[in-house]
């Protein structure tokens, strides 16, 4: 008897902030948005193994087989398809035959991670419609939505994951974040997680009377090419770091928050530089120099070990933002001072520029446009390289602030006319339909 169809709906998430942070360990605060993708799939005459893919964005039908890497393009939506099929076939056996419909809703390439919702989303129809998610296996492997978020993260990134062996992924390094925000999250809510252990520590509310106005740059954040390229380098990185670590002190830590951790103690709750004011604009460029991470002694073992430049403001990008910007945002919004949330978060936005460096022109004038028409707080978010930036903004100013902001942005040089805004707030996790 052929089984389904069966539908999911995978939203997109803004990260508000931790950028850059989950592939090394860290912590971040994610949530969903109320826009997303369908996917619907549906048991078809064929044979394992085989899957028809259509996308109501793009023409035709695409022919996929779990065996056959398929012809198409870097970034191509089949080429993610296609990995949860081989991925699934891996870990699971050949699966039945069968289609697989994307619909969405979310604007590609924004920094919304579309990417990963086609991921998420087939994956989860895929293994109900061939009844792996009921399987022994399945149940004792994957007993919970973050579990389920690391299992389909690393389906992208080709990572093993507990029992189930990797294989080749999408071609980029990236970590949980994504996944994390569209299926551990809940309506109001802003997810604070971590992944090294990977746990969700907790949820604040956003009150109904502000939301999120995201405007999308018009700069493709596609993670393909020379951004895929220039992506992958954070991660490895941070892993180099890690190893170097290891080799040093003997251990065998598979992260950098793991590393931190190694020298603060277990109880990370209660943020570095507790006393440390950060309302003071950073060193713009170069290492940090005197940085307030300086003044912790605990951290001089692991800070040595990075060399100047691009490699030690890599590390310090991530020991900022994960265990001092993302717990004191977090501590802010739950007792309600947006004005110490929006200080977190500009902060974060100027390390995105000066120490990550994965910031284009556009969304830096988004981000500043921002701050002129009055948002409580604006960051960029994402891969970077493009993308999106996120306003936090009164509820009923929300569709008039949009307008403004993309008026006066399309105004900017080099703006680009696909340039869009929406207004949303913390969504839904995905859910079968």
């Amino acid at each position: 008897m052929r089984r389904g169809p069966i539908t999911w709906e995978m939203p997109g998430r803004i990260e508000v902030l931790g950028k850059h942070t989950d592939y090394g360990g860290g912590r971040v605060l994610v949530c969903a948005v109320d826009r997303g993708l369908t996917v619907r799939a549906e048991e078809i005459p064929g044979s394992p193994g085989t899957l028809e893919a259509v996308s109501e964005a793009y023409p035709g039908t695409l022919h996929l087989a779990a065996g056959t890497i398929p012809e198409l393009p870097a970034g191509h939506w089949g080429r993610y398809v296609h990995t949860v099929l081989a991925r699934l076939t891996d870990n699971f056996g050949p699966l039945p035959a069968a289609r697989l419909t994307v619909a969405s809703t979310l604007p590609p390439a924004s920094g919304m991670s579309s990417s990963s919702a086609v991921i998420t989303g087939a994956a989860m129809a895929l293994a109900d419609l061939a009844g792996i998610s009921t399987s022994e296996t399945w149940t004792a492997q994957l007993p919970d939505r973050m579990s389920l978020a690391g299992y389909a993260a690393s389906i992208e990134n080709g990572k093993t994951f507990k029992s189930f062996a990797g294989r080749p992924g999408v071609g980029t390094s990236g970590g949980s974040l994504d996944h994390t925000g569209m299926l551990a999250s809940e309506a109001g809510q802003i997810s604070y997680a971590q992944f090294d252990p990977m746990r969700l520590i907790g949820r604040v509310p956003l009150g109904q009377e502000w939301s999120f106005v995201v405007a999308v740059s018009g700069v493709l954040a596609e993670k393909t090419g020379a951004a895929q390229e220039l992506y992958n380098r954070g991660p490895a990185l941070l892993n180099a770091l890690v190893e170097r670590w290891n080799t040093r002190t003997g251990r065998a830590d598979a992260s950098v928050h793991a590393a931190l951790r190694s020298l603060v103690g277990e109880d990370l709750e209660a943020p570095l530089l507790p006393g440390v004011d950060l309302t003071t604009p950073l060193p713009a460029g170069g290492a940090l120099g005197d940085s307030p991470l300086a003044l912790d002694e605990r951290l001089a073992p692991l800070r040595a070990l990075a060399a100047d430049g691009t490699e030690r403001d890599r590390l310090d990008q991530f020991l900022l933002e994960s265990a001092v910007l993302v717990p004191r945002a977090h501590d802010a919004l739950a007792c309600g001072d947006l004005d110490a949330f929006a200080v977190a978060t500009a902060t974060s936005q100027q390390l995105a520029e000066t120490h990550l460096r994965n910031q284009v022109p556009q969304t830096l004038e988004l981000a500043r446009i921002a701050g002129q028409l009055g948002a409580q707080a604006a960051s960029a978010f994402g891969a970077g390289f493009g993308g999106s930036v996120w306003a936090l903004v009164p509820t009923a100013d929300a569709d008039e602030f949009a307008a403004a902001w993309r008026e006066r942005y399309l105004r900017a040089e080099d703006a680009p006319e696909t340039a869009s805004v929406l207004v949303t707030r913390p969504g839904a996790p995905g859910r079968r339909v």
